[in-house]
């Protein structure tokens, strides 16, 4: 997929996990933050980003920093996605269904911070199997990267519109 350009589009983030870890050495333990952040522009493009460091504003300026480099362009319907997708990332499985008008985003922790970013407004979704945030939000890009609306079918098929919905 083409990378894109993060300055054309004007990016709100929000911060889904903030994990502490500590290594222990010869004189105590040494704490680090690692922050996991996503972007977006509430039309379609959404990305997410991973910071490391050992104050938390820093961890989360660099994970809007890795995210703004990690941008998709996600298909929608409308408010809703055109079709039922699962997402898999290592453990992590998210199911993703459209919803009528009206039905709101109906999702968990990570997967509402993504589906929000990339302004889908009414969706049905289970996260299945791991509950890491990390795995959670990386399989919930990869479902909707990997989503079709009928003109990119179509054009793949080397077909009309009204011939792929019959």
């Amino acid at each position: 997929m083409a990378l894109i350009d993060a300055s054309k589009y004007e990016l709100s983030e929000k911060v889904v996990a903030i994990n502490r870890v500590s290594k222990t050495v010869k004189g105590g333990r040494i704490m680090k933050f690692s922050a996991l952040v996503v972007v977006g522009d509430g039309n379609g493009i959404v990305g997410f980003g991973l910071g490391k460091s050992n104050e938390v504003p820093d961890a989360i300026r660099k994970g809007i920093e890795d995210a703004k480099k990690n941008l998709i362009k996600v298909s929608l319907k409308g408010t809703t996605i055109p079709h039922e997708t699962v997402g898999k990332f290592g453990a992590g499985a998210v199911l993703m269904r459209p919803a009528p008008e009206g039905t709101g985003v109906i999702a968990g922790g990570p997967v509402r911070s993504v589906v929000e970013m990339a302004g889908i407004k009414n969706i049905r979704t289970k996260s299945l199997r791991s509950n890491n945030p990390c795995n959670v939000v990386r399989a919930t890009i990869a479902g909707l990267a990997s989503l079709r609306d009928a003109e990119q079918v179509a054009a793949i098929r080397g077909k009309t519109v009204k011939e792929i919905l019959g």
